[in-house]
């Protein structure tokens, strides 16, 4: 079926609810799950050098839990009790998964990912290479590059309502420290370093103090920067108090390896991974 055909129809499913009692449009949301599952279409998508969130896909991930009843999984040594099934074709696709990890059917992971004990939800989308280190945990519909490293304890947020929200985005090559914290949307460039414990929210103010001057930044953290957790003077009515913020410390450099590039980056800025 056709992408501008179960778009129809997952729109109209959405409008009227009572639609999903028919299996035309049951079929319709579970197509569309399906391909989310193999990467053939993602919630969110670089066009040029913008992203674009596809909304009629995100209705169809919502409209699949009420299609779905709850039931018994079992995946031996682990019994669950949900709506939707995990994945486990990972030989085939060729990723590895550590004993203690899961992936929810509808996530995609790319040949090569690994994932040590962590968890991916519906609708996220993991390119090739990349690492879901311990603990990690990679939310609905967060859009995840090739050679990104999630260090241990990472959160990254899920999104899927409002409809309109952008998901998380993670470029290619980005390094994320251990028990970093980024949601809401916000999007970090392709081969930025963020530290230990860096929190990263729609609000957070993002302030490059490696010039001259400082530049701030909310939302989004530029290609190949290298942040660590700071914070600000704010004046309330109870008097003055520190409040989080992230820093731009330096860049990582285009001219050298990226593996080399990164060491480099955390030695030179003494930055906590």
């Amino acid at each position: 079926m056709a992408l501008q055909k179960l778009q129809i129809l997952i729109e109209a499913a959405w409008d009227n609810r009572q639609l999903l009692a028919y299996r035309e449009y049951q079929e319709a949301i579970e197509l569309i799950i399906q391909k989310l599952d193999t990467g053939e279409i993602r919630v969110a998508e670089p066009i040029g050098a913008d992203w674009h969130v596809n909304e009629w896909i995100k209705k169809a991930v919502i409209l699949y839990f009420p299609i779905n009843e709850m039931k018994v999984i079992n995946n031996t040594p682990f019994t669950y009790h949900d709506k939707i099934k995990l994945k486990n074709n990972f030989e085939e696709t060729g990723v590895r998964v550590v004993p203690g990890a899961s992936a929810r059917y509808g996530s995609y992971l790319a040949k090569g990912v690994i994932m040590m004990p962590s968890y991916v939800n519906i609708g996220a989308f993991i390119d090739e290479e990349s690492m879901i280190d311990t603990w990690a945990t990679v939310g609905s519909c967060a859009q995840i590059g090739k050679h990104v490293h999630l260090s241990g304890g990472v959160g990254v947020g899920g999104v899927l309502e409002p409809i309109q929200a952008a998901p998380v985005i993670i470029e290619d090559h980005a390094f994320i420290g251990s028990r970093c914290i980024v949601v809401e949307g916000v999007h970090i460039g392709a081969e930025a370093v963020l530290g230990a414990n860096v929190v990263l929210t729609a609000s957070t103010k993002i302030i490059d103090v490696s010039e001259n001057k400082p530049k701030e930044y909310t939302g989004y953290v530029p290609a190949r920067s290298v942040v660590i957790p700071g914070s600000y003077t704010k004046t309330f009515s109870a008097g003055e108090y520190q409040v989080p913020c992230a820093l731009i410390i330096g860049k990582r450099k285009e001219s050298t390896d990226k593996k080399t590039s990164l060491n480099n980056a955390l030695r030179e800025n003494n930055v906590a991974i």
